[in-house]
């Protein structure tokens, strides 16, 4: 008997279900979460942090310059 065979006979199809339905629900949770009017604002703040001068990036100690 081949390990392939016991793979097979071992009836692991359930998980990979599991696993897309489990995926497709935080997908579509994700989705509405982002098209929510009233989270807007606060979804267009948080896209804008990288850009904001107020925190200046600092150089580490001993790098090179």
């Amino acid at each position: 008997m081949k390990l392939s065979d016991v793979v097979s006979h071992a009836g692991l199809a359930l998980y990979a279900e599991i696993a897309l339905i489990l995926f497709f629900g935080v997908f579509v949770a994700v989705v509405l979460r982002t098209w929510r009017p009233s989270d807007r604002d606060e979804l267009e703040a948080q896209r804008m942090l990288p850009l904001e001068p107020e925190t200046p990036a600092e150089p580490r100690e001993g790098a090179a310059r």
